[in-house]
């Protein structure tokens, strides 16, 4: 089946949950159902919207997401405890995701025992929450850190009681997209069961990891809006679903459209500004100050911008600063119809560099305005 012809790959957004396990994140009642509303108005197939074992508050917040959701599915996240089941059901979710540690590391430090009491665990509780009507999904907690065979075991535990999909946690961020692209091709041979990345950013490969793990045969992509998370966070959801049809050759139900303003959303809730270079939705993204870009977008966009900026509803921007070239000012002139020539346009772009380089930042209309004329009555 060539790629165009797999289904799209099944984007969870888990913003809401490990997203705002991001230090000093935390949102409100209002917050929490206002990003679940964008990120279903977006495509978002599967919404994780928090873990109901912290308590009544954070149940209430997710029975009021769910209620407020129409066509996205909502999940609770679970430790691998019938506690925690019990505390999803008060949820009014029909689907969990139960997390249990699958590396000898964290297994001996949470629970000083081995993985026998692992397995022994999946089978117990997935086969609890099965009975409570739930669907189920598990978590391999810190599976790349993991014996693949072991994983392998859980795995099979929990297709055998009913489970319909394993999500593989990159917990530490310590996976190449290589090695990622080969567990998913082993995975792949071992099960039919649905195969979920999660990844962290901790070596800034979250979202090549998820990408390579698609390409490996994963079916569902867990993501993050603005890449959100633990420590250095989780693989971007707007740079995942960008890149998916970009490099992957797959897609997504998200509309790519609405992908900056829900960042922009997030970003006000959380009380942490877009960096400016952020991929897809940074202000700079789509912004060109280079004489040499600007001098060959101006003939053919395509010269310097793989993506299409109205893919996303945004626009190009060309800016004049320090690097600017003639091109650029002769189309920032052209633009305020003033009159110019070869060597007004030089003398032009020596006073934009010096103001740009004076100010440290690029120069506005006023400012070329002010070039302009000084270049004039210099003559």
């Amino acid at each position: 089946m060539s790629p165009i012809e797999l289904p799209p790959v099944i984007i969870n957004d888990s913003t809401l949950r490990d997203g705002e396990q991001m230090p000093g994140i935390a949102f409100t009642l209002a917050e929490k159902v206002a990003i679940a509303k964008a990120l279903e108005a977006a495509g978002v197939d599967e919404i994780e919207a928090g873990t109901p074992a912290m308590g009544n508050a954070e149940i209430d917040a997710m029975a009021a997401v769910g209620e407020a959701l129409r066509e996205s599915a909502v999940i609770a996240w679970c430790r691998m405890t019938e506690a925690d089941v019990d505390a999803a059901c008060r949820t009014g979710f029909s689907r969990v995701n139960l997390s249990v540690p699958v590396s000898d590391i964290q297994i001996a430090a949470k629970f000083g025992k081995g993985r026998a009491d692992i397995l022994d665990r999946v089978r117990r509780v997935v086969a609890y929450a099965r009975e409570q009507g739930l669907e189920v999904a598990v978590g391999g907690e810190d599976s790349s850190r993991a014996d693949l065979a072991f994983v392998c075991e859980v795995i099979a535990a929990a297709e055998g009681l009913g489970a319909h999909r394993f999500r593989f946690a990159d917990t530490l961020g310590v996976l190449d997209p290589f090695a990622t692209y080969a567990v998913f091709r082993r995975l792949c041979a071992e099960t039919d069961l649905e195969l979920e990345f999660h990844g962290h950013d901790d070596l800034g490969l979250a979202t090549a990891n998820t990408l390579a793990s698609i390409q490996g045969g994963a079916t569902h992509a867990s993501v993050c809006v603005l890449g959100l998370g633990e420590r250095a966070g989780n693989a971007a959801l707007e740079q995942v679903v960008a890149s998916v049809d970009r490099i992957a050759r797959r897609r997504t139900h998200v509309r790519l459209q609405h992908l900056p303003a829900l960042a922009e959303l997030v970003a006000a809730a959380a009380r942490k500004p877009i960096p400016e270079g952020k991929a897809i939705v940074g202000a700079s993204a789509f912004t060109h100050e280079s004489g040499i870009h600007v001098s060959g977008l101006l003939r053919d966009p395509g010269t310097y911008e793989a993506l299409d900026p109205m893919l996303f509803g945004r626009t190009r921007r060309i800016v004049l600063g320090k690097h600017s070239g003639t091109a650029s000012i002769a189309h920032a002139l052209g633009a305020l119809g003033l009159p110019t020539n070869e060597t007004r346009t030089r003398e032009v772009l020596d006073r934009v560099r010096v103001h740009a380089e004076t100010f440290k930042r690029p120069v506005g209309e006023a400012e070329l305005l002010d070039c302009y004329v000084a270049a004039a009555a210099n003559r």
